[in-house]
This record gives structure tokens, sequence and C-alpha cells, in this order.
């Protein structure tokens, strides 16, 4: 919750970012009050608190309550550290890994299960998917891209805005888009997806709710990361993008179903051929045991039960990479 109310206080109106500001300097003092006393300590009238509410995705006071006292747990409020220009290396790791997994959590529990659903459909059925990100989101398009082509999913990744700008131009109804921005507000990637949509495609955005970009996508995937102000702390929005991908990978992986298990075999072999200190005879092993896998004469688990093909691909999904 403290990260969303970061992420959205500068679209926030005058009063509604007063209250903000109060309940992030002190959250657990906010736990204890009624909105009548939030109302008097923060110096805001209780219909401010019901708007501010709405504005978080909370149906009202109680439920914003609930979410704040998940984010001020033990053990989460650390998140929220700055790293310091004199830090020594153990602060730095504590700072960095708190903050990152943080907000990996807080966009794990935003994250609509509809939206991912309904984008898992798109991309399954898609002829083409092309994956725009600008700066930093451009490499998060590229490490998902690479997720999806070896899914078999004719994909490409684009970064450069006059290249996107141009493609989406030429999309059709059978494509899909998933562009990629932290703030939403990127003019270029905003313009591309606009086109995309105005030649019949599909654009899935992985994006912050409250943007442009969200507003105007066929399907938007939540990721309400506050930007880092101080040049010393870690970019932590590219993670969530990362894991949004994951997600979104699994899920069609598990749609297609046994026609990738083979693909996905031949891919481990040849990237376990790569490695060195590997034996070449052993990764073509390996490959075989994933072909065997789809006939259900793969090697039984160590619970003495032959792991499920869904539980199976999921797991392919993930090994085949260096």
């Amino acid at each position: 919750m403290l990260p969303r109310i970061e992420a959205i206080r500068a679209q926030l109106r005058p009063s509604e970012r007063k209250l903000a500001d109060f309940v992030l300097a002190a959250p657990r003092e906010v736990l204890d009050l009624s909105m009548t006393e939030l109302a008097a300590r923060a110096g805001v009238s209780q219909p401010t608190i019901a708007r501010f509410c709405q504005a978080l995705g909370c149906s009202g006071f109680r439920e914003f309550k609930i979410r704040l006292a998940q984010s001020v747990a033990p053990g989460v409020a650390s998140v929220y550290r700055n790293v310091e220009p004199d830090e020594r290396a153990p602060g730095i790791i504590g700072k960095v890994f708190d903050r990152t997994i943080g907000a990996l959590i807080e966009v794990r529990n935003s994250l609509s299960a509809t939206s991912v659903a309904d984008a898992i459909e798109l991309l399954t059925r898609a002829s083409r998917i092309e994956f725009y990100g600008a700066g930093g989101s451009g490499i998060a398009a590229q490490d998902i891209q690479h997720k999806f082509f070896r899914l078999g999913v004719p994909s490409v990744a684009y970064s450069d805005p006059h290249t996107f700008s141009m493609s989406a131009a030429l999309l059709g109804a059978n494509d899909v888009v998933v562009a990629i921005s932290n703030t939403g507000r990127t003019r270029d990637i905003v313009d591309a997806a606009r086109a995309a949509l105005a030649c019949g495609a599909k654009v899935i955005s992985i994006t912050h709710s409250h943007s442009p970009l969200a507003q105007l996508s066929t399907v938007s995937l939540a990721s309400n990361v506050a930007e880092e102000t101080d040049v010393f702390s870690p970019m932590t929005s590219r993670m969530s993008h990362l894991a949004i991908g994951d997600i979104l990978a699994v899920g069609v992986a598990l749609r297609r179903g046994p026609e990738l298990v083979d693909r996905l075999g031949r891919a481990k072999e040849a990237i376990t051929r790569r490695r060195i200190g590997v034996d070449a005879k052993a990764g073509k092993e390996t490959g075989k045991d994933v072909a065997k896998d789809a006939t259900g004469d793969a090697p039984k688990a160590a619970g003495g039960q032959h792991p499920s093909e869904k539980t199976r691909i999921a797991r392919d999904v993930e090994d085949v990479r260096d």
C-alpha cells in the first residue's frame, strides 16, 4: 500500500496529497485511528479520505486500513529506507533486496487475476506479438520477448521509438502489442499503442494503473511501483515488469499444452550442449526425457508420482535459459 501511495501522490488533489503525506509519515499511527480521528489529525475532511481510498483502489476506509496493515507488517517497513551516499556493503545489500522484495509483494497483491487471464487469452490467440519499451523498459521488453519466442510464437521486441512506431502502423486485427512503461506517460509508447489500436490490433500494457497508457489499453496489468527519488536507490519497477512477463509466458505455455513439450525439450538440449563441463550426450538424454514426458514415461518424482503435465510445462519454460 505504501508504494502505491507514493506512486499516485503526484496525481492526487492537494487535500488528498496532504492526507497521503500524513499516511506515509506515520502509517502505524493511522492504523489506530477512526476515519473521524484521521480527518482531524491530518487536517482534511472525511469525503477527502473516502476519495483517497478510492484512488488507491480500495472499496472503503476499512479495506484501506487492512491493506495498510499488510504493508507495515514486520519486515516490510525497511523497504522504504533510501540508500545513502556513504552506505557500506551490508546496508546496500539489505536495502536493495528489501526494496525489490517489497515492490514485488505490493504488485503481486494488487495485480488483477481477471486482467491476467484476459491478457493470456489474447496472447494465446495472437498471430504475432510485439513488445515495446523505451529506455529501461526496453530491456524488460527484450527479456519477455525472449521467453515468448521459445514458445514458438512469432514475436519481436523493439526499443527504438522510430522502429516501434512504424511497426505499430503495420499490425493487423490478429496481432497483439505488449507495451511496457513504468509511468505510462512516455509519449512514444502511448502514440505507438494508439496506432496499433487504430489498425485493429490489441494492446496489453504493463504500467501504472492511473496512466494514459493504461486507460487506452485493451488490457492493462498494473505495476504501481513508486519511482525512486534518490539516485542511489534500485530501479524496482523493472523487476516487477519481468515478473509479470514470467506470469504471461507461463500462462500461455499452459494454454498451449502438449505441443510445447517437444519444443521445450529441444531448446533445453540445445542450451545444455553449450555449457562447459556438461556432456553433450547427457544434454541429448535430457531432451529425450522431456519428450518422453508427453507419453507419461518420465521418471517418477521424489514423492513417487509422475509430475503433472502442466507443472512440467511451467517448469520447462523457466528452465530453458543460459
